[in-house]
């Protein structure tokens, strides 16, 4: 029988604690925790716990990525009614840190933006009734309230995607086919999606983007925009609303949970089709996500029911290399 360094040319290490960089296809023995340890590529996607936000709260928006996240507003009872927030929260890979609050409180706003220092915020509500048209951007200390939407609207806290200088929200509460762009200065108004919604999720980039789930007809459709139109394709696996999720272009992108009920189903988009992989660790709605993340990593918080709307996990998808033990399937 041939030995591991005759098929790998390498000895298995022995070593009282795990390399800090090891390379893949390196395997080791821990002597410290008696385990066989390797880094190897993922066949499926896993979640890891990180620290709690320290306002618990549920259809809140949310920027960055899995190292460089920003999180604000949302609905936060026991506040007085109507609960709404303005709670800006931010997280530099290993904790959480409150820092200064939006101008506007607001539940159920949109937010993008790519790290936990250059983010924006947009519509939303402090109650029931008309949703709100403000607008406004984050610098890494501080917001700053810019031009309004052309059209108010709430529900849309993961409809938005893109950067504080191109970015584009689609649907809100009615359900509404209303499609903006972003230029930096200005919202636009563009061609309207085929099927309203609302509580809808959109990831890519402000000319080339994806929007799927949502309340309104049907749940599980998808549409693909082009920077002018918006083109039906091939629907979720499991429809829902308020679902959360992000993606770098229009052939990347990740949902995951959503209602009515709710769900722990992740999905990812490869360009053409949805498909099914690691569920979420609990069923729950509402959580707002890194939008500058990939389908490989990403961080969600927040979201319903309560008492767990403050907890915070990290993804790491299929297909990455990490450190896995010895029975690891």
């Amino acid at each position: 029988m041939a030995t591991y360094k005759e098929i790998k040319g390498t000895q298995i290490e022995v070593l009282a604690s795990d390399p800090s960089n090891p390379v893949e296809g390196q395997v080791w023995y821990n002597t410290t925790s008696n385990v066989l340890k390797g880094k190897a590529v993922t066949s499926a996607g896993s979640f890891a716990s990180t620290p709690n936000l320290n306002n618990g709260r549920f259809i809140l928006a949310g920027a960055g990525t899995a190292t460089s996240a920003l999180v604000f507003n949302g609905y936060h009872p026991p506040s007085p009614s109507p609960e709404s927030s303005t709670f800006t929260e931010s997280y530099n890979g290993s904790s959480w840190t409150e820092v200064n609050d939006t101008n506007t409180k607001s539940m159920g706003a949109g937010g993008t933006g790519a790290s936990n220092t250059s983010a924006m915020r947009f519509g939303g509500t402090v109650g029931p009734g008309s949703g709100q048209a403000e607008t406004e951007l984050w610098n890494g200390t501080n917001w700053t309230e810019v031009n309004n939407m052309n059209s108010g609207r709430d529900t849309i806290p993961q409809a938005g995607t893109g950067t504080t200088g191109a970015a584009l929200v689609a649907g809100g509460r009615g359900p509404a086919t209303t499609v903006e762009q972003w230029n930096g200065t200005n919202w636009t108004s563009m061609n309207s999606m085929n099927s309203g919604k609302s509580a809808c999720t959109t990831f890519g980039t402000s000319t080339a983007a994806i929007t799927t789930a949502g309340n309104g007809g049907p749940d599980s459709a998808t549409e693909s925009f082009n920077g002018t139109n918006w083109t039906e394709v091939n629907d979720l696996n499991t429809g829902r609303s308020q679902g959360w999720g992000c993606g770098t272009s229009q052939s990347a992108g990740i949902l995951m949970g959503g209602e009515s009920p709710n769900k722990a189903n992740v999905e990812i988009w490869n360009g053409t089709n949805w498909s099914e992989t690691t569920d979420i660790p609990s069923a729950k709605n509402g959580a707002t996500a890194g939008k500058a993340g990939s389908t490989s990593s990403l961080l969600w918080a927040g979201g319903s029911p309560a008492p767990t709307g403050n907890q915070s996990w990290t993804w790491v998808g299929p297909g990455v290399s990490q450190i896995r033990t010895f029975d690891d399937s």
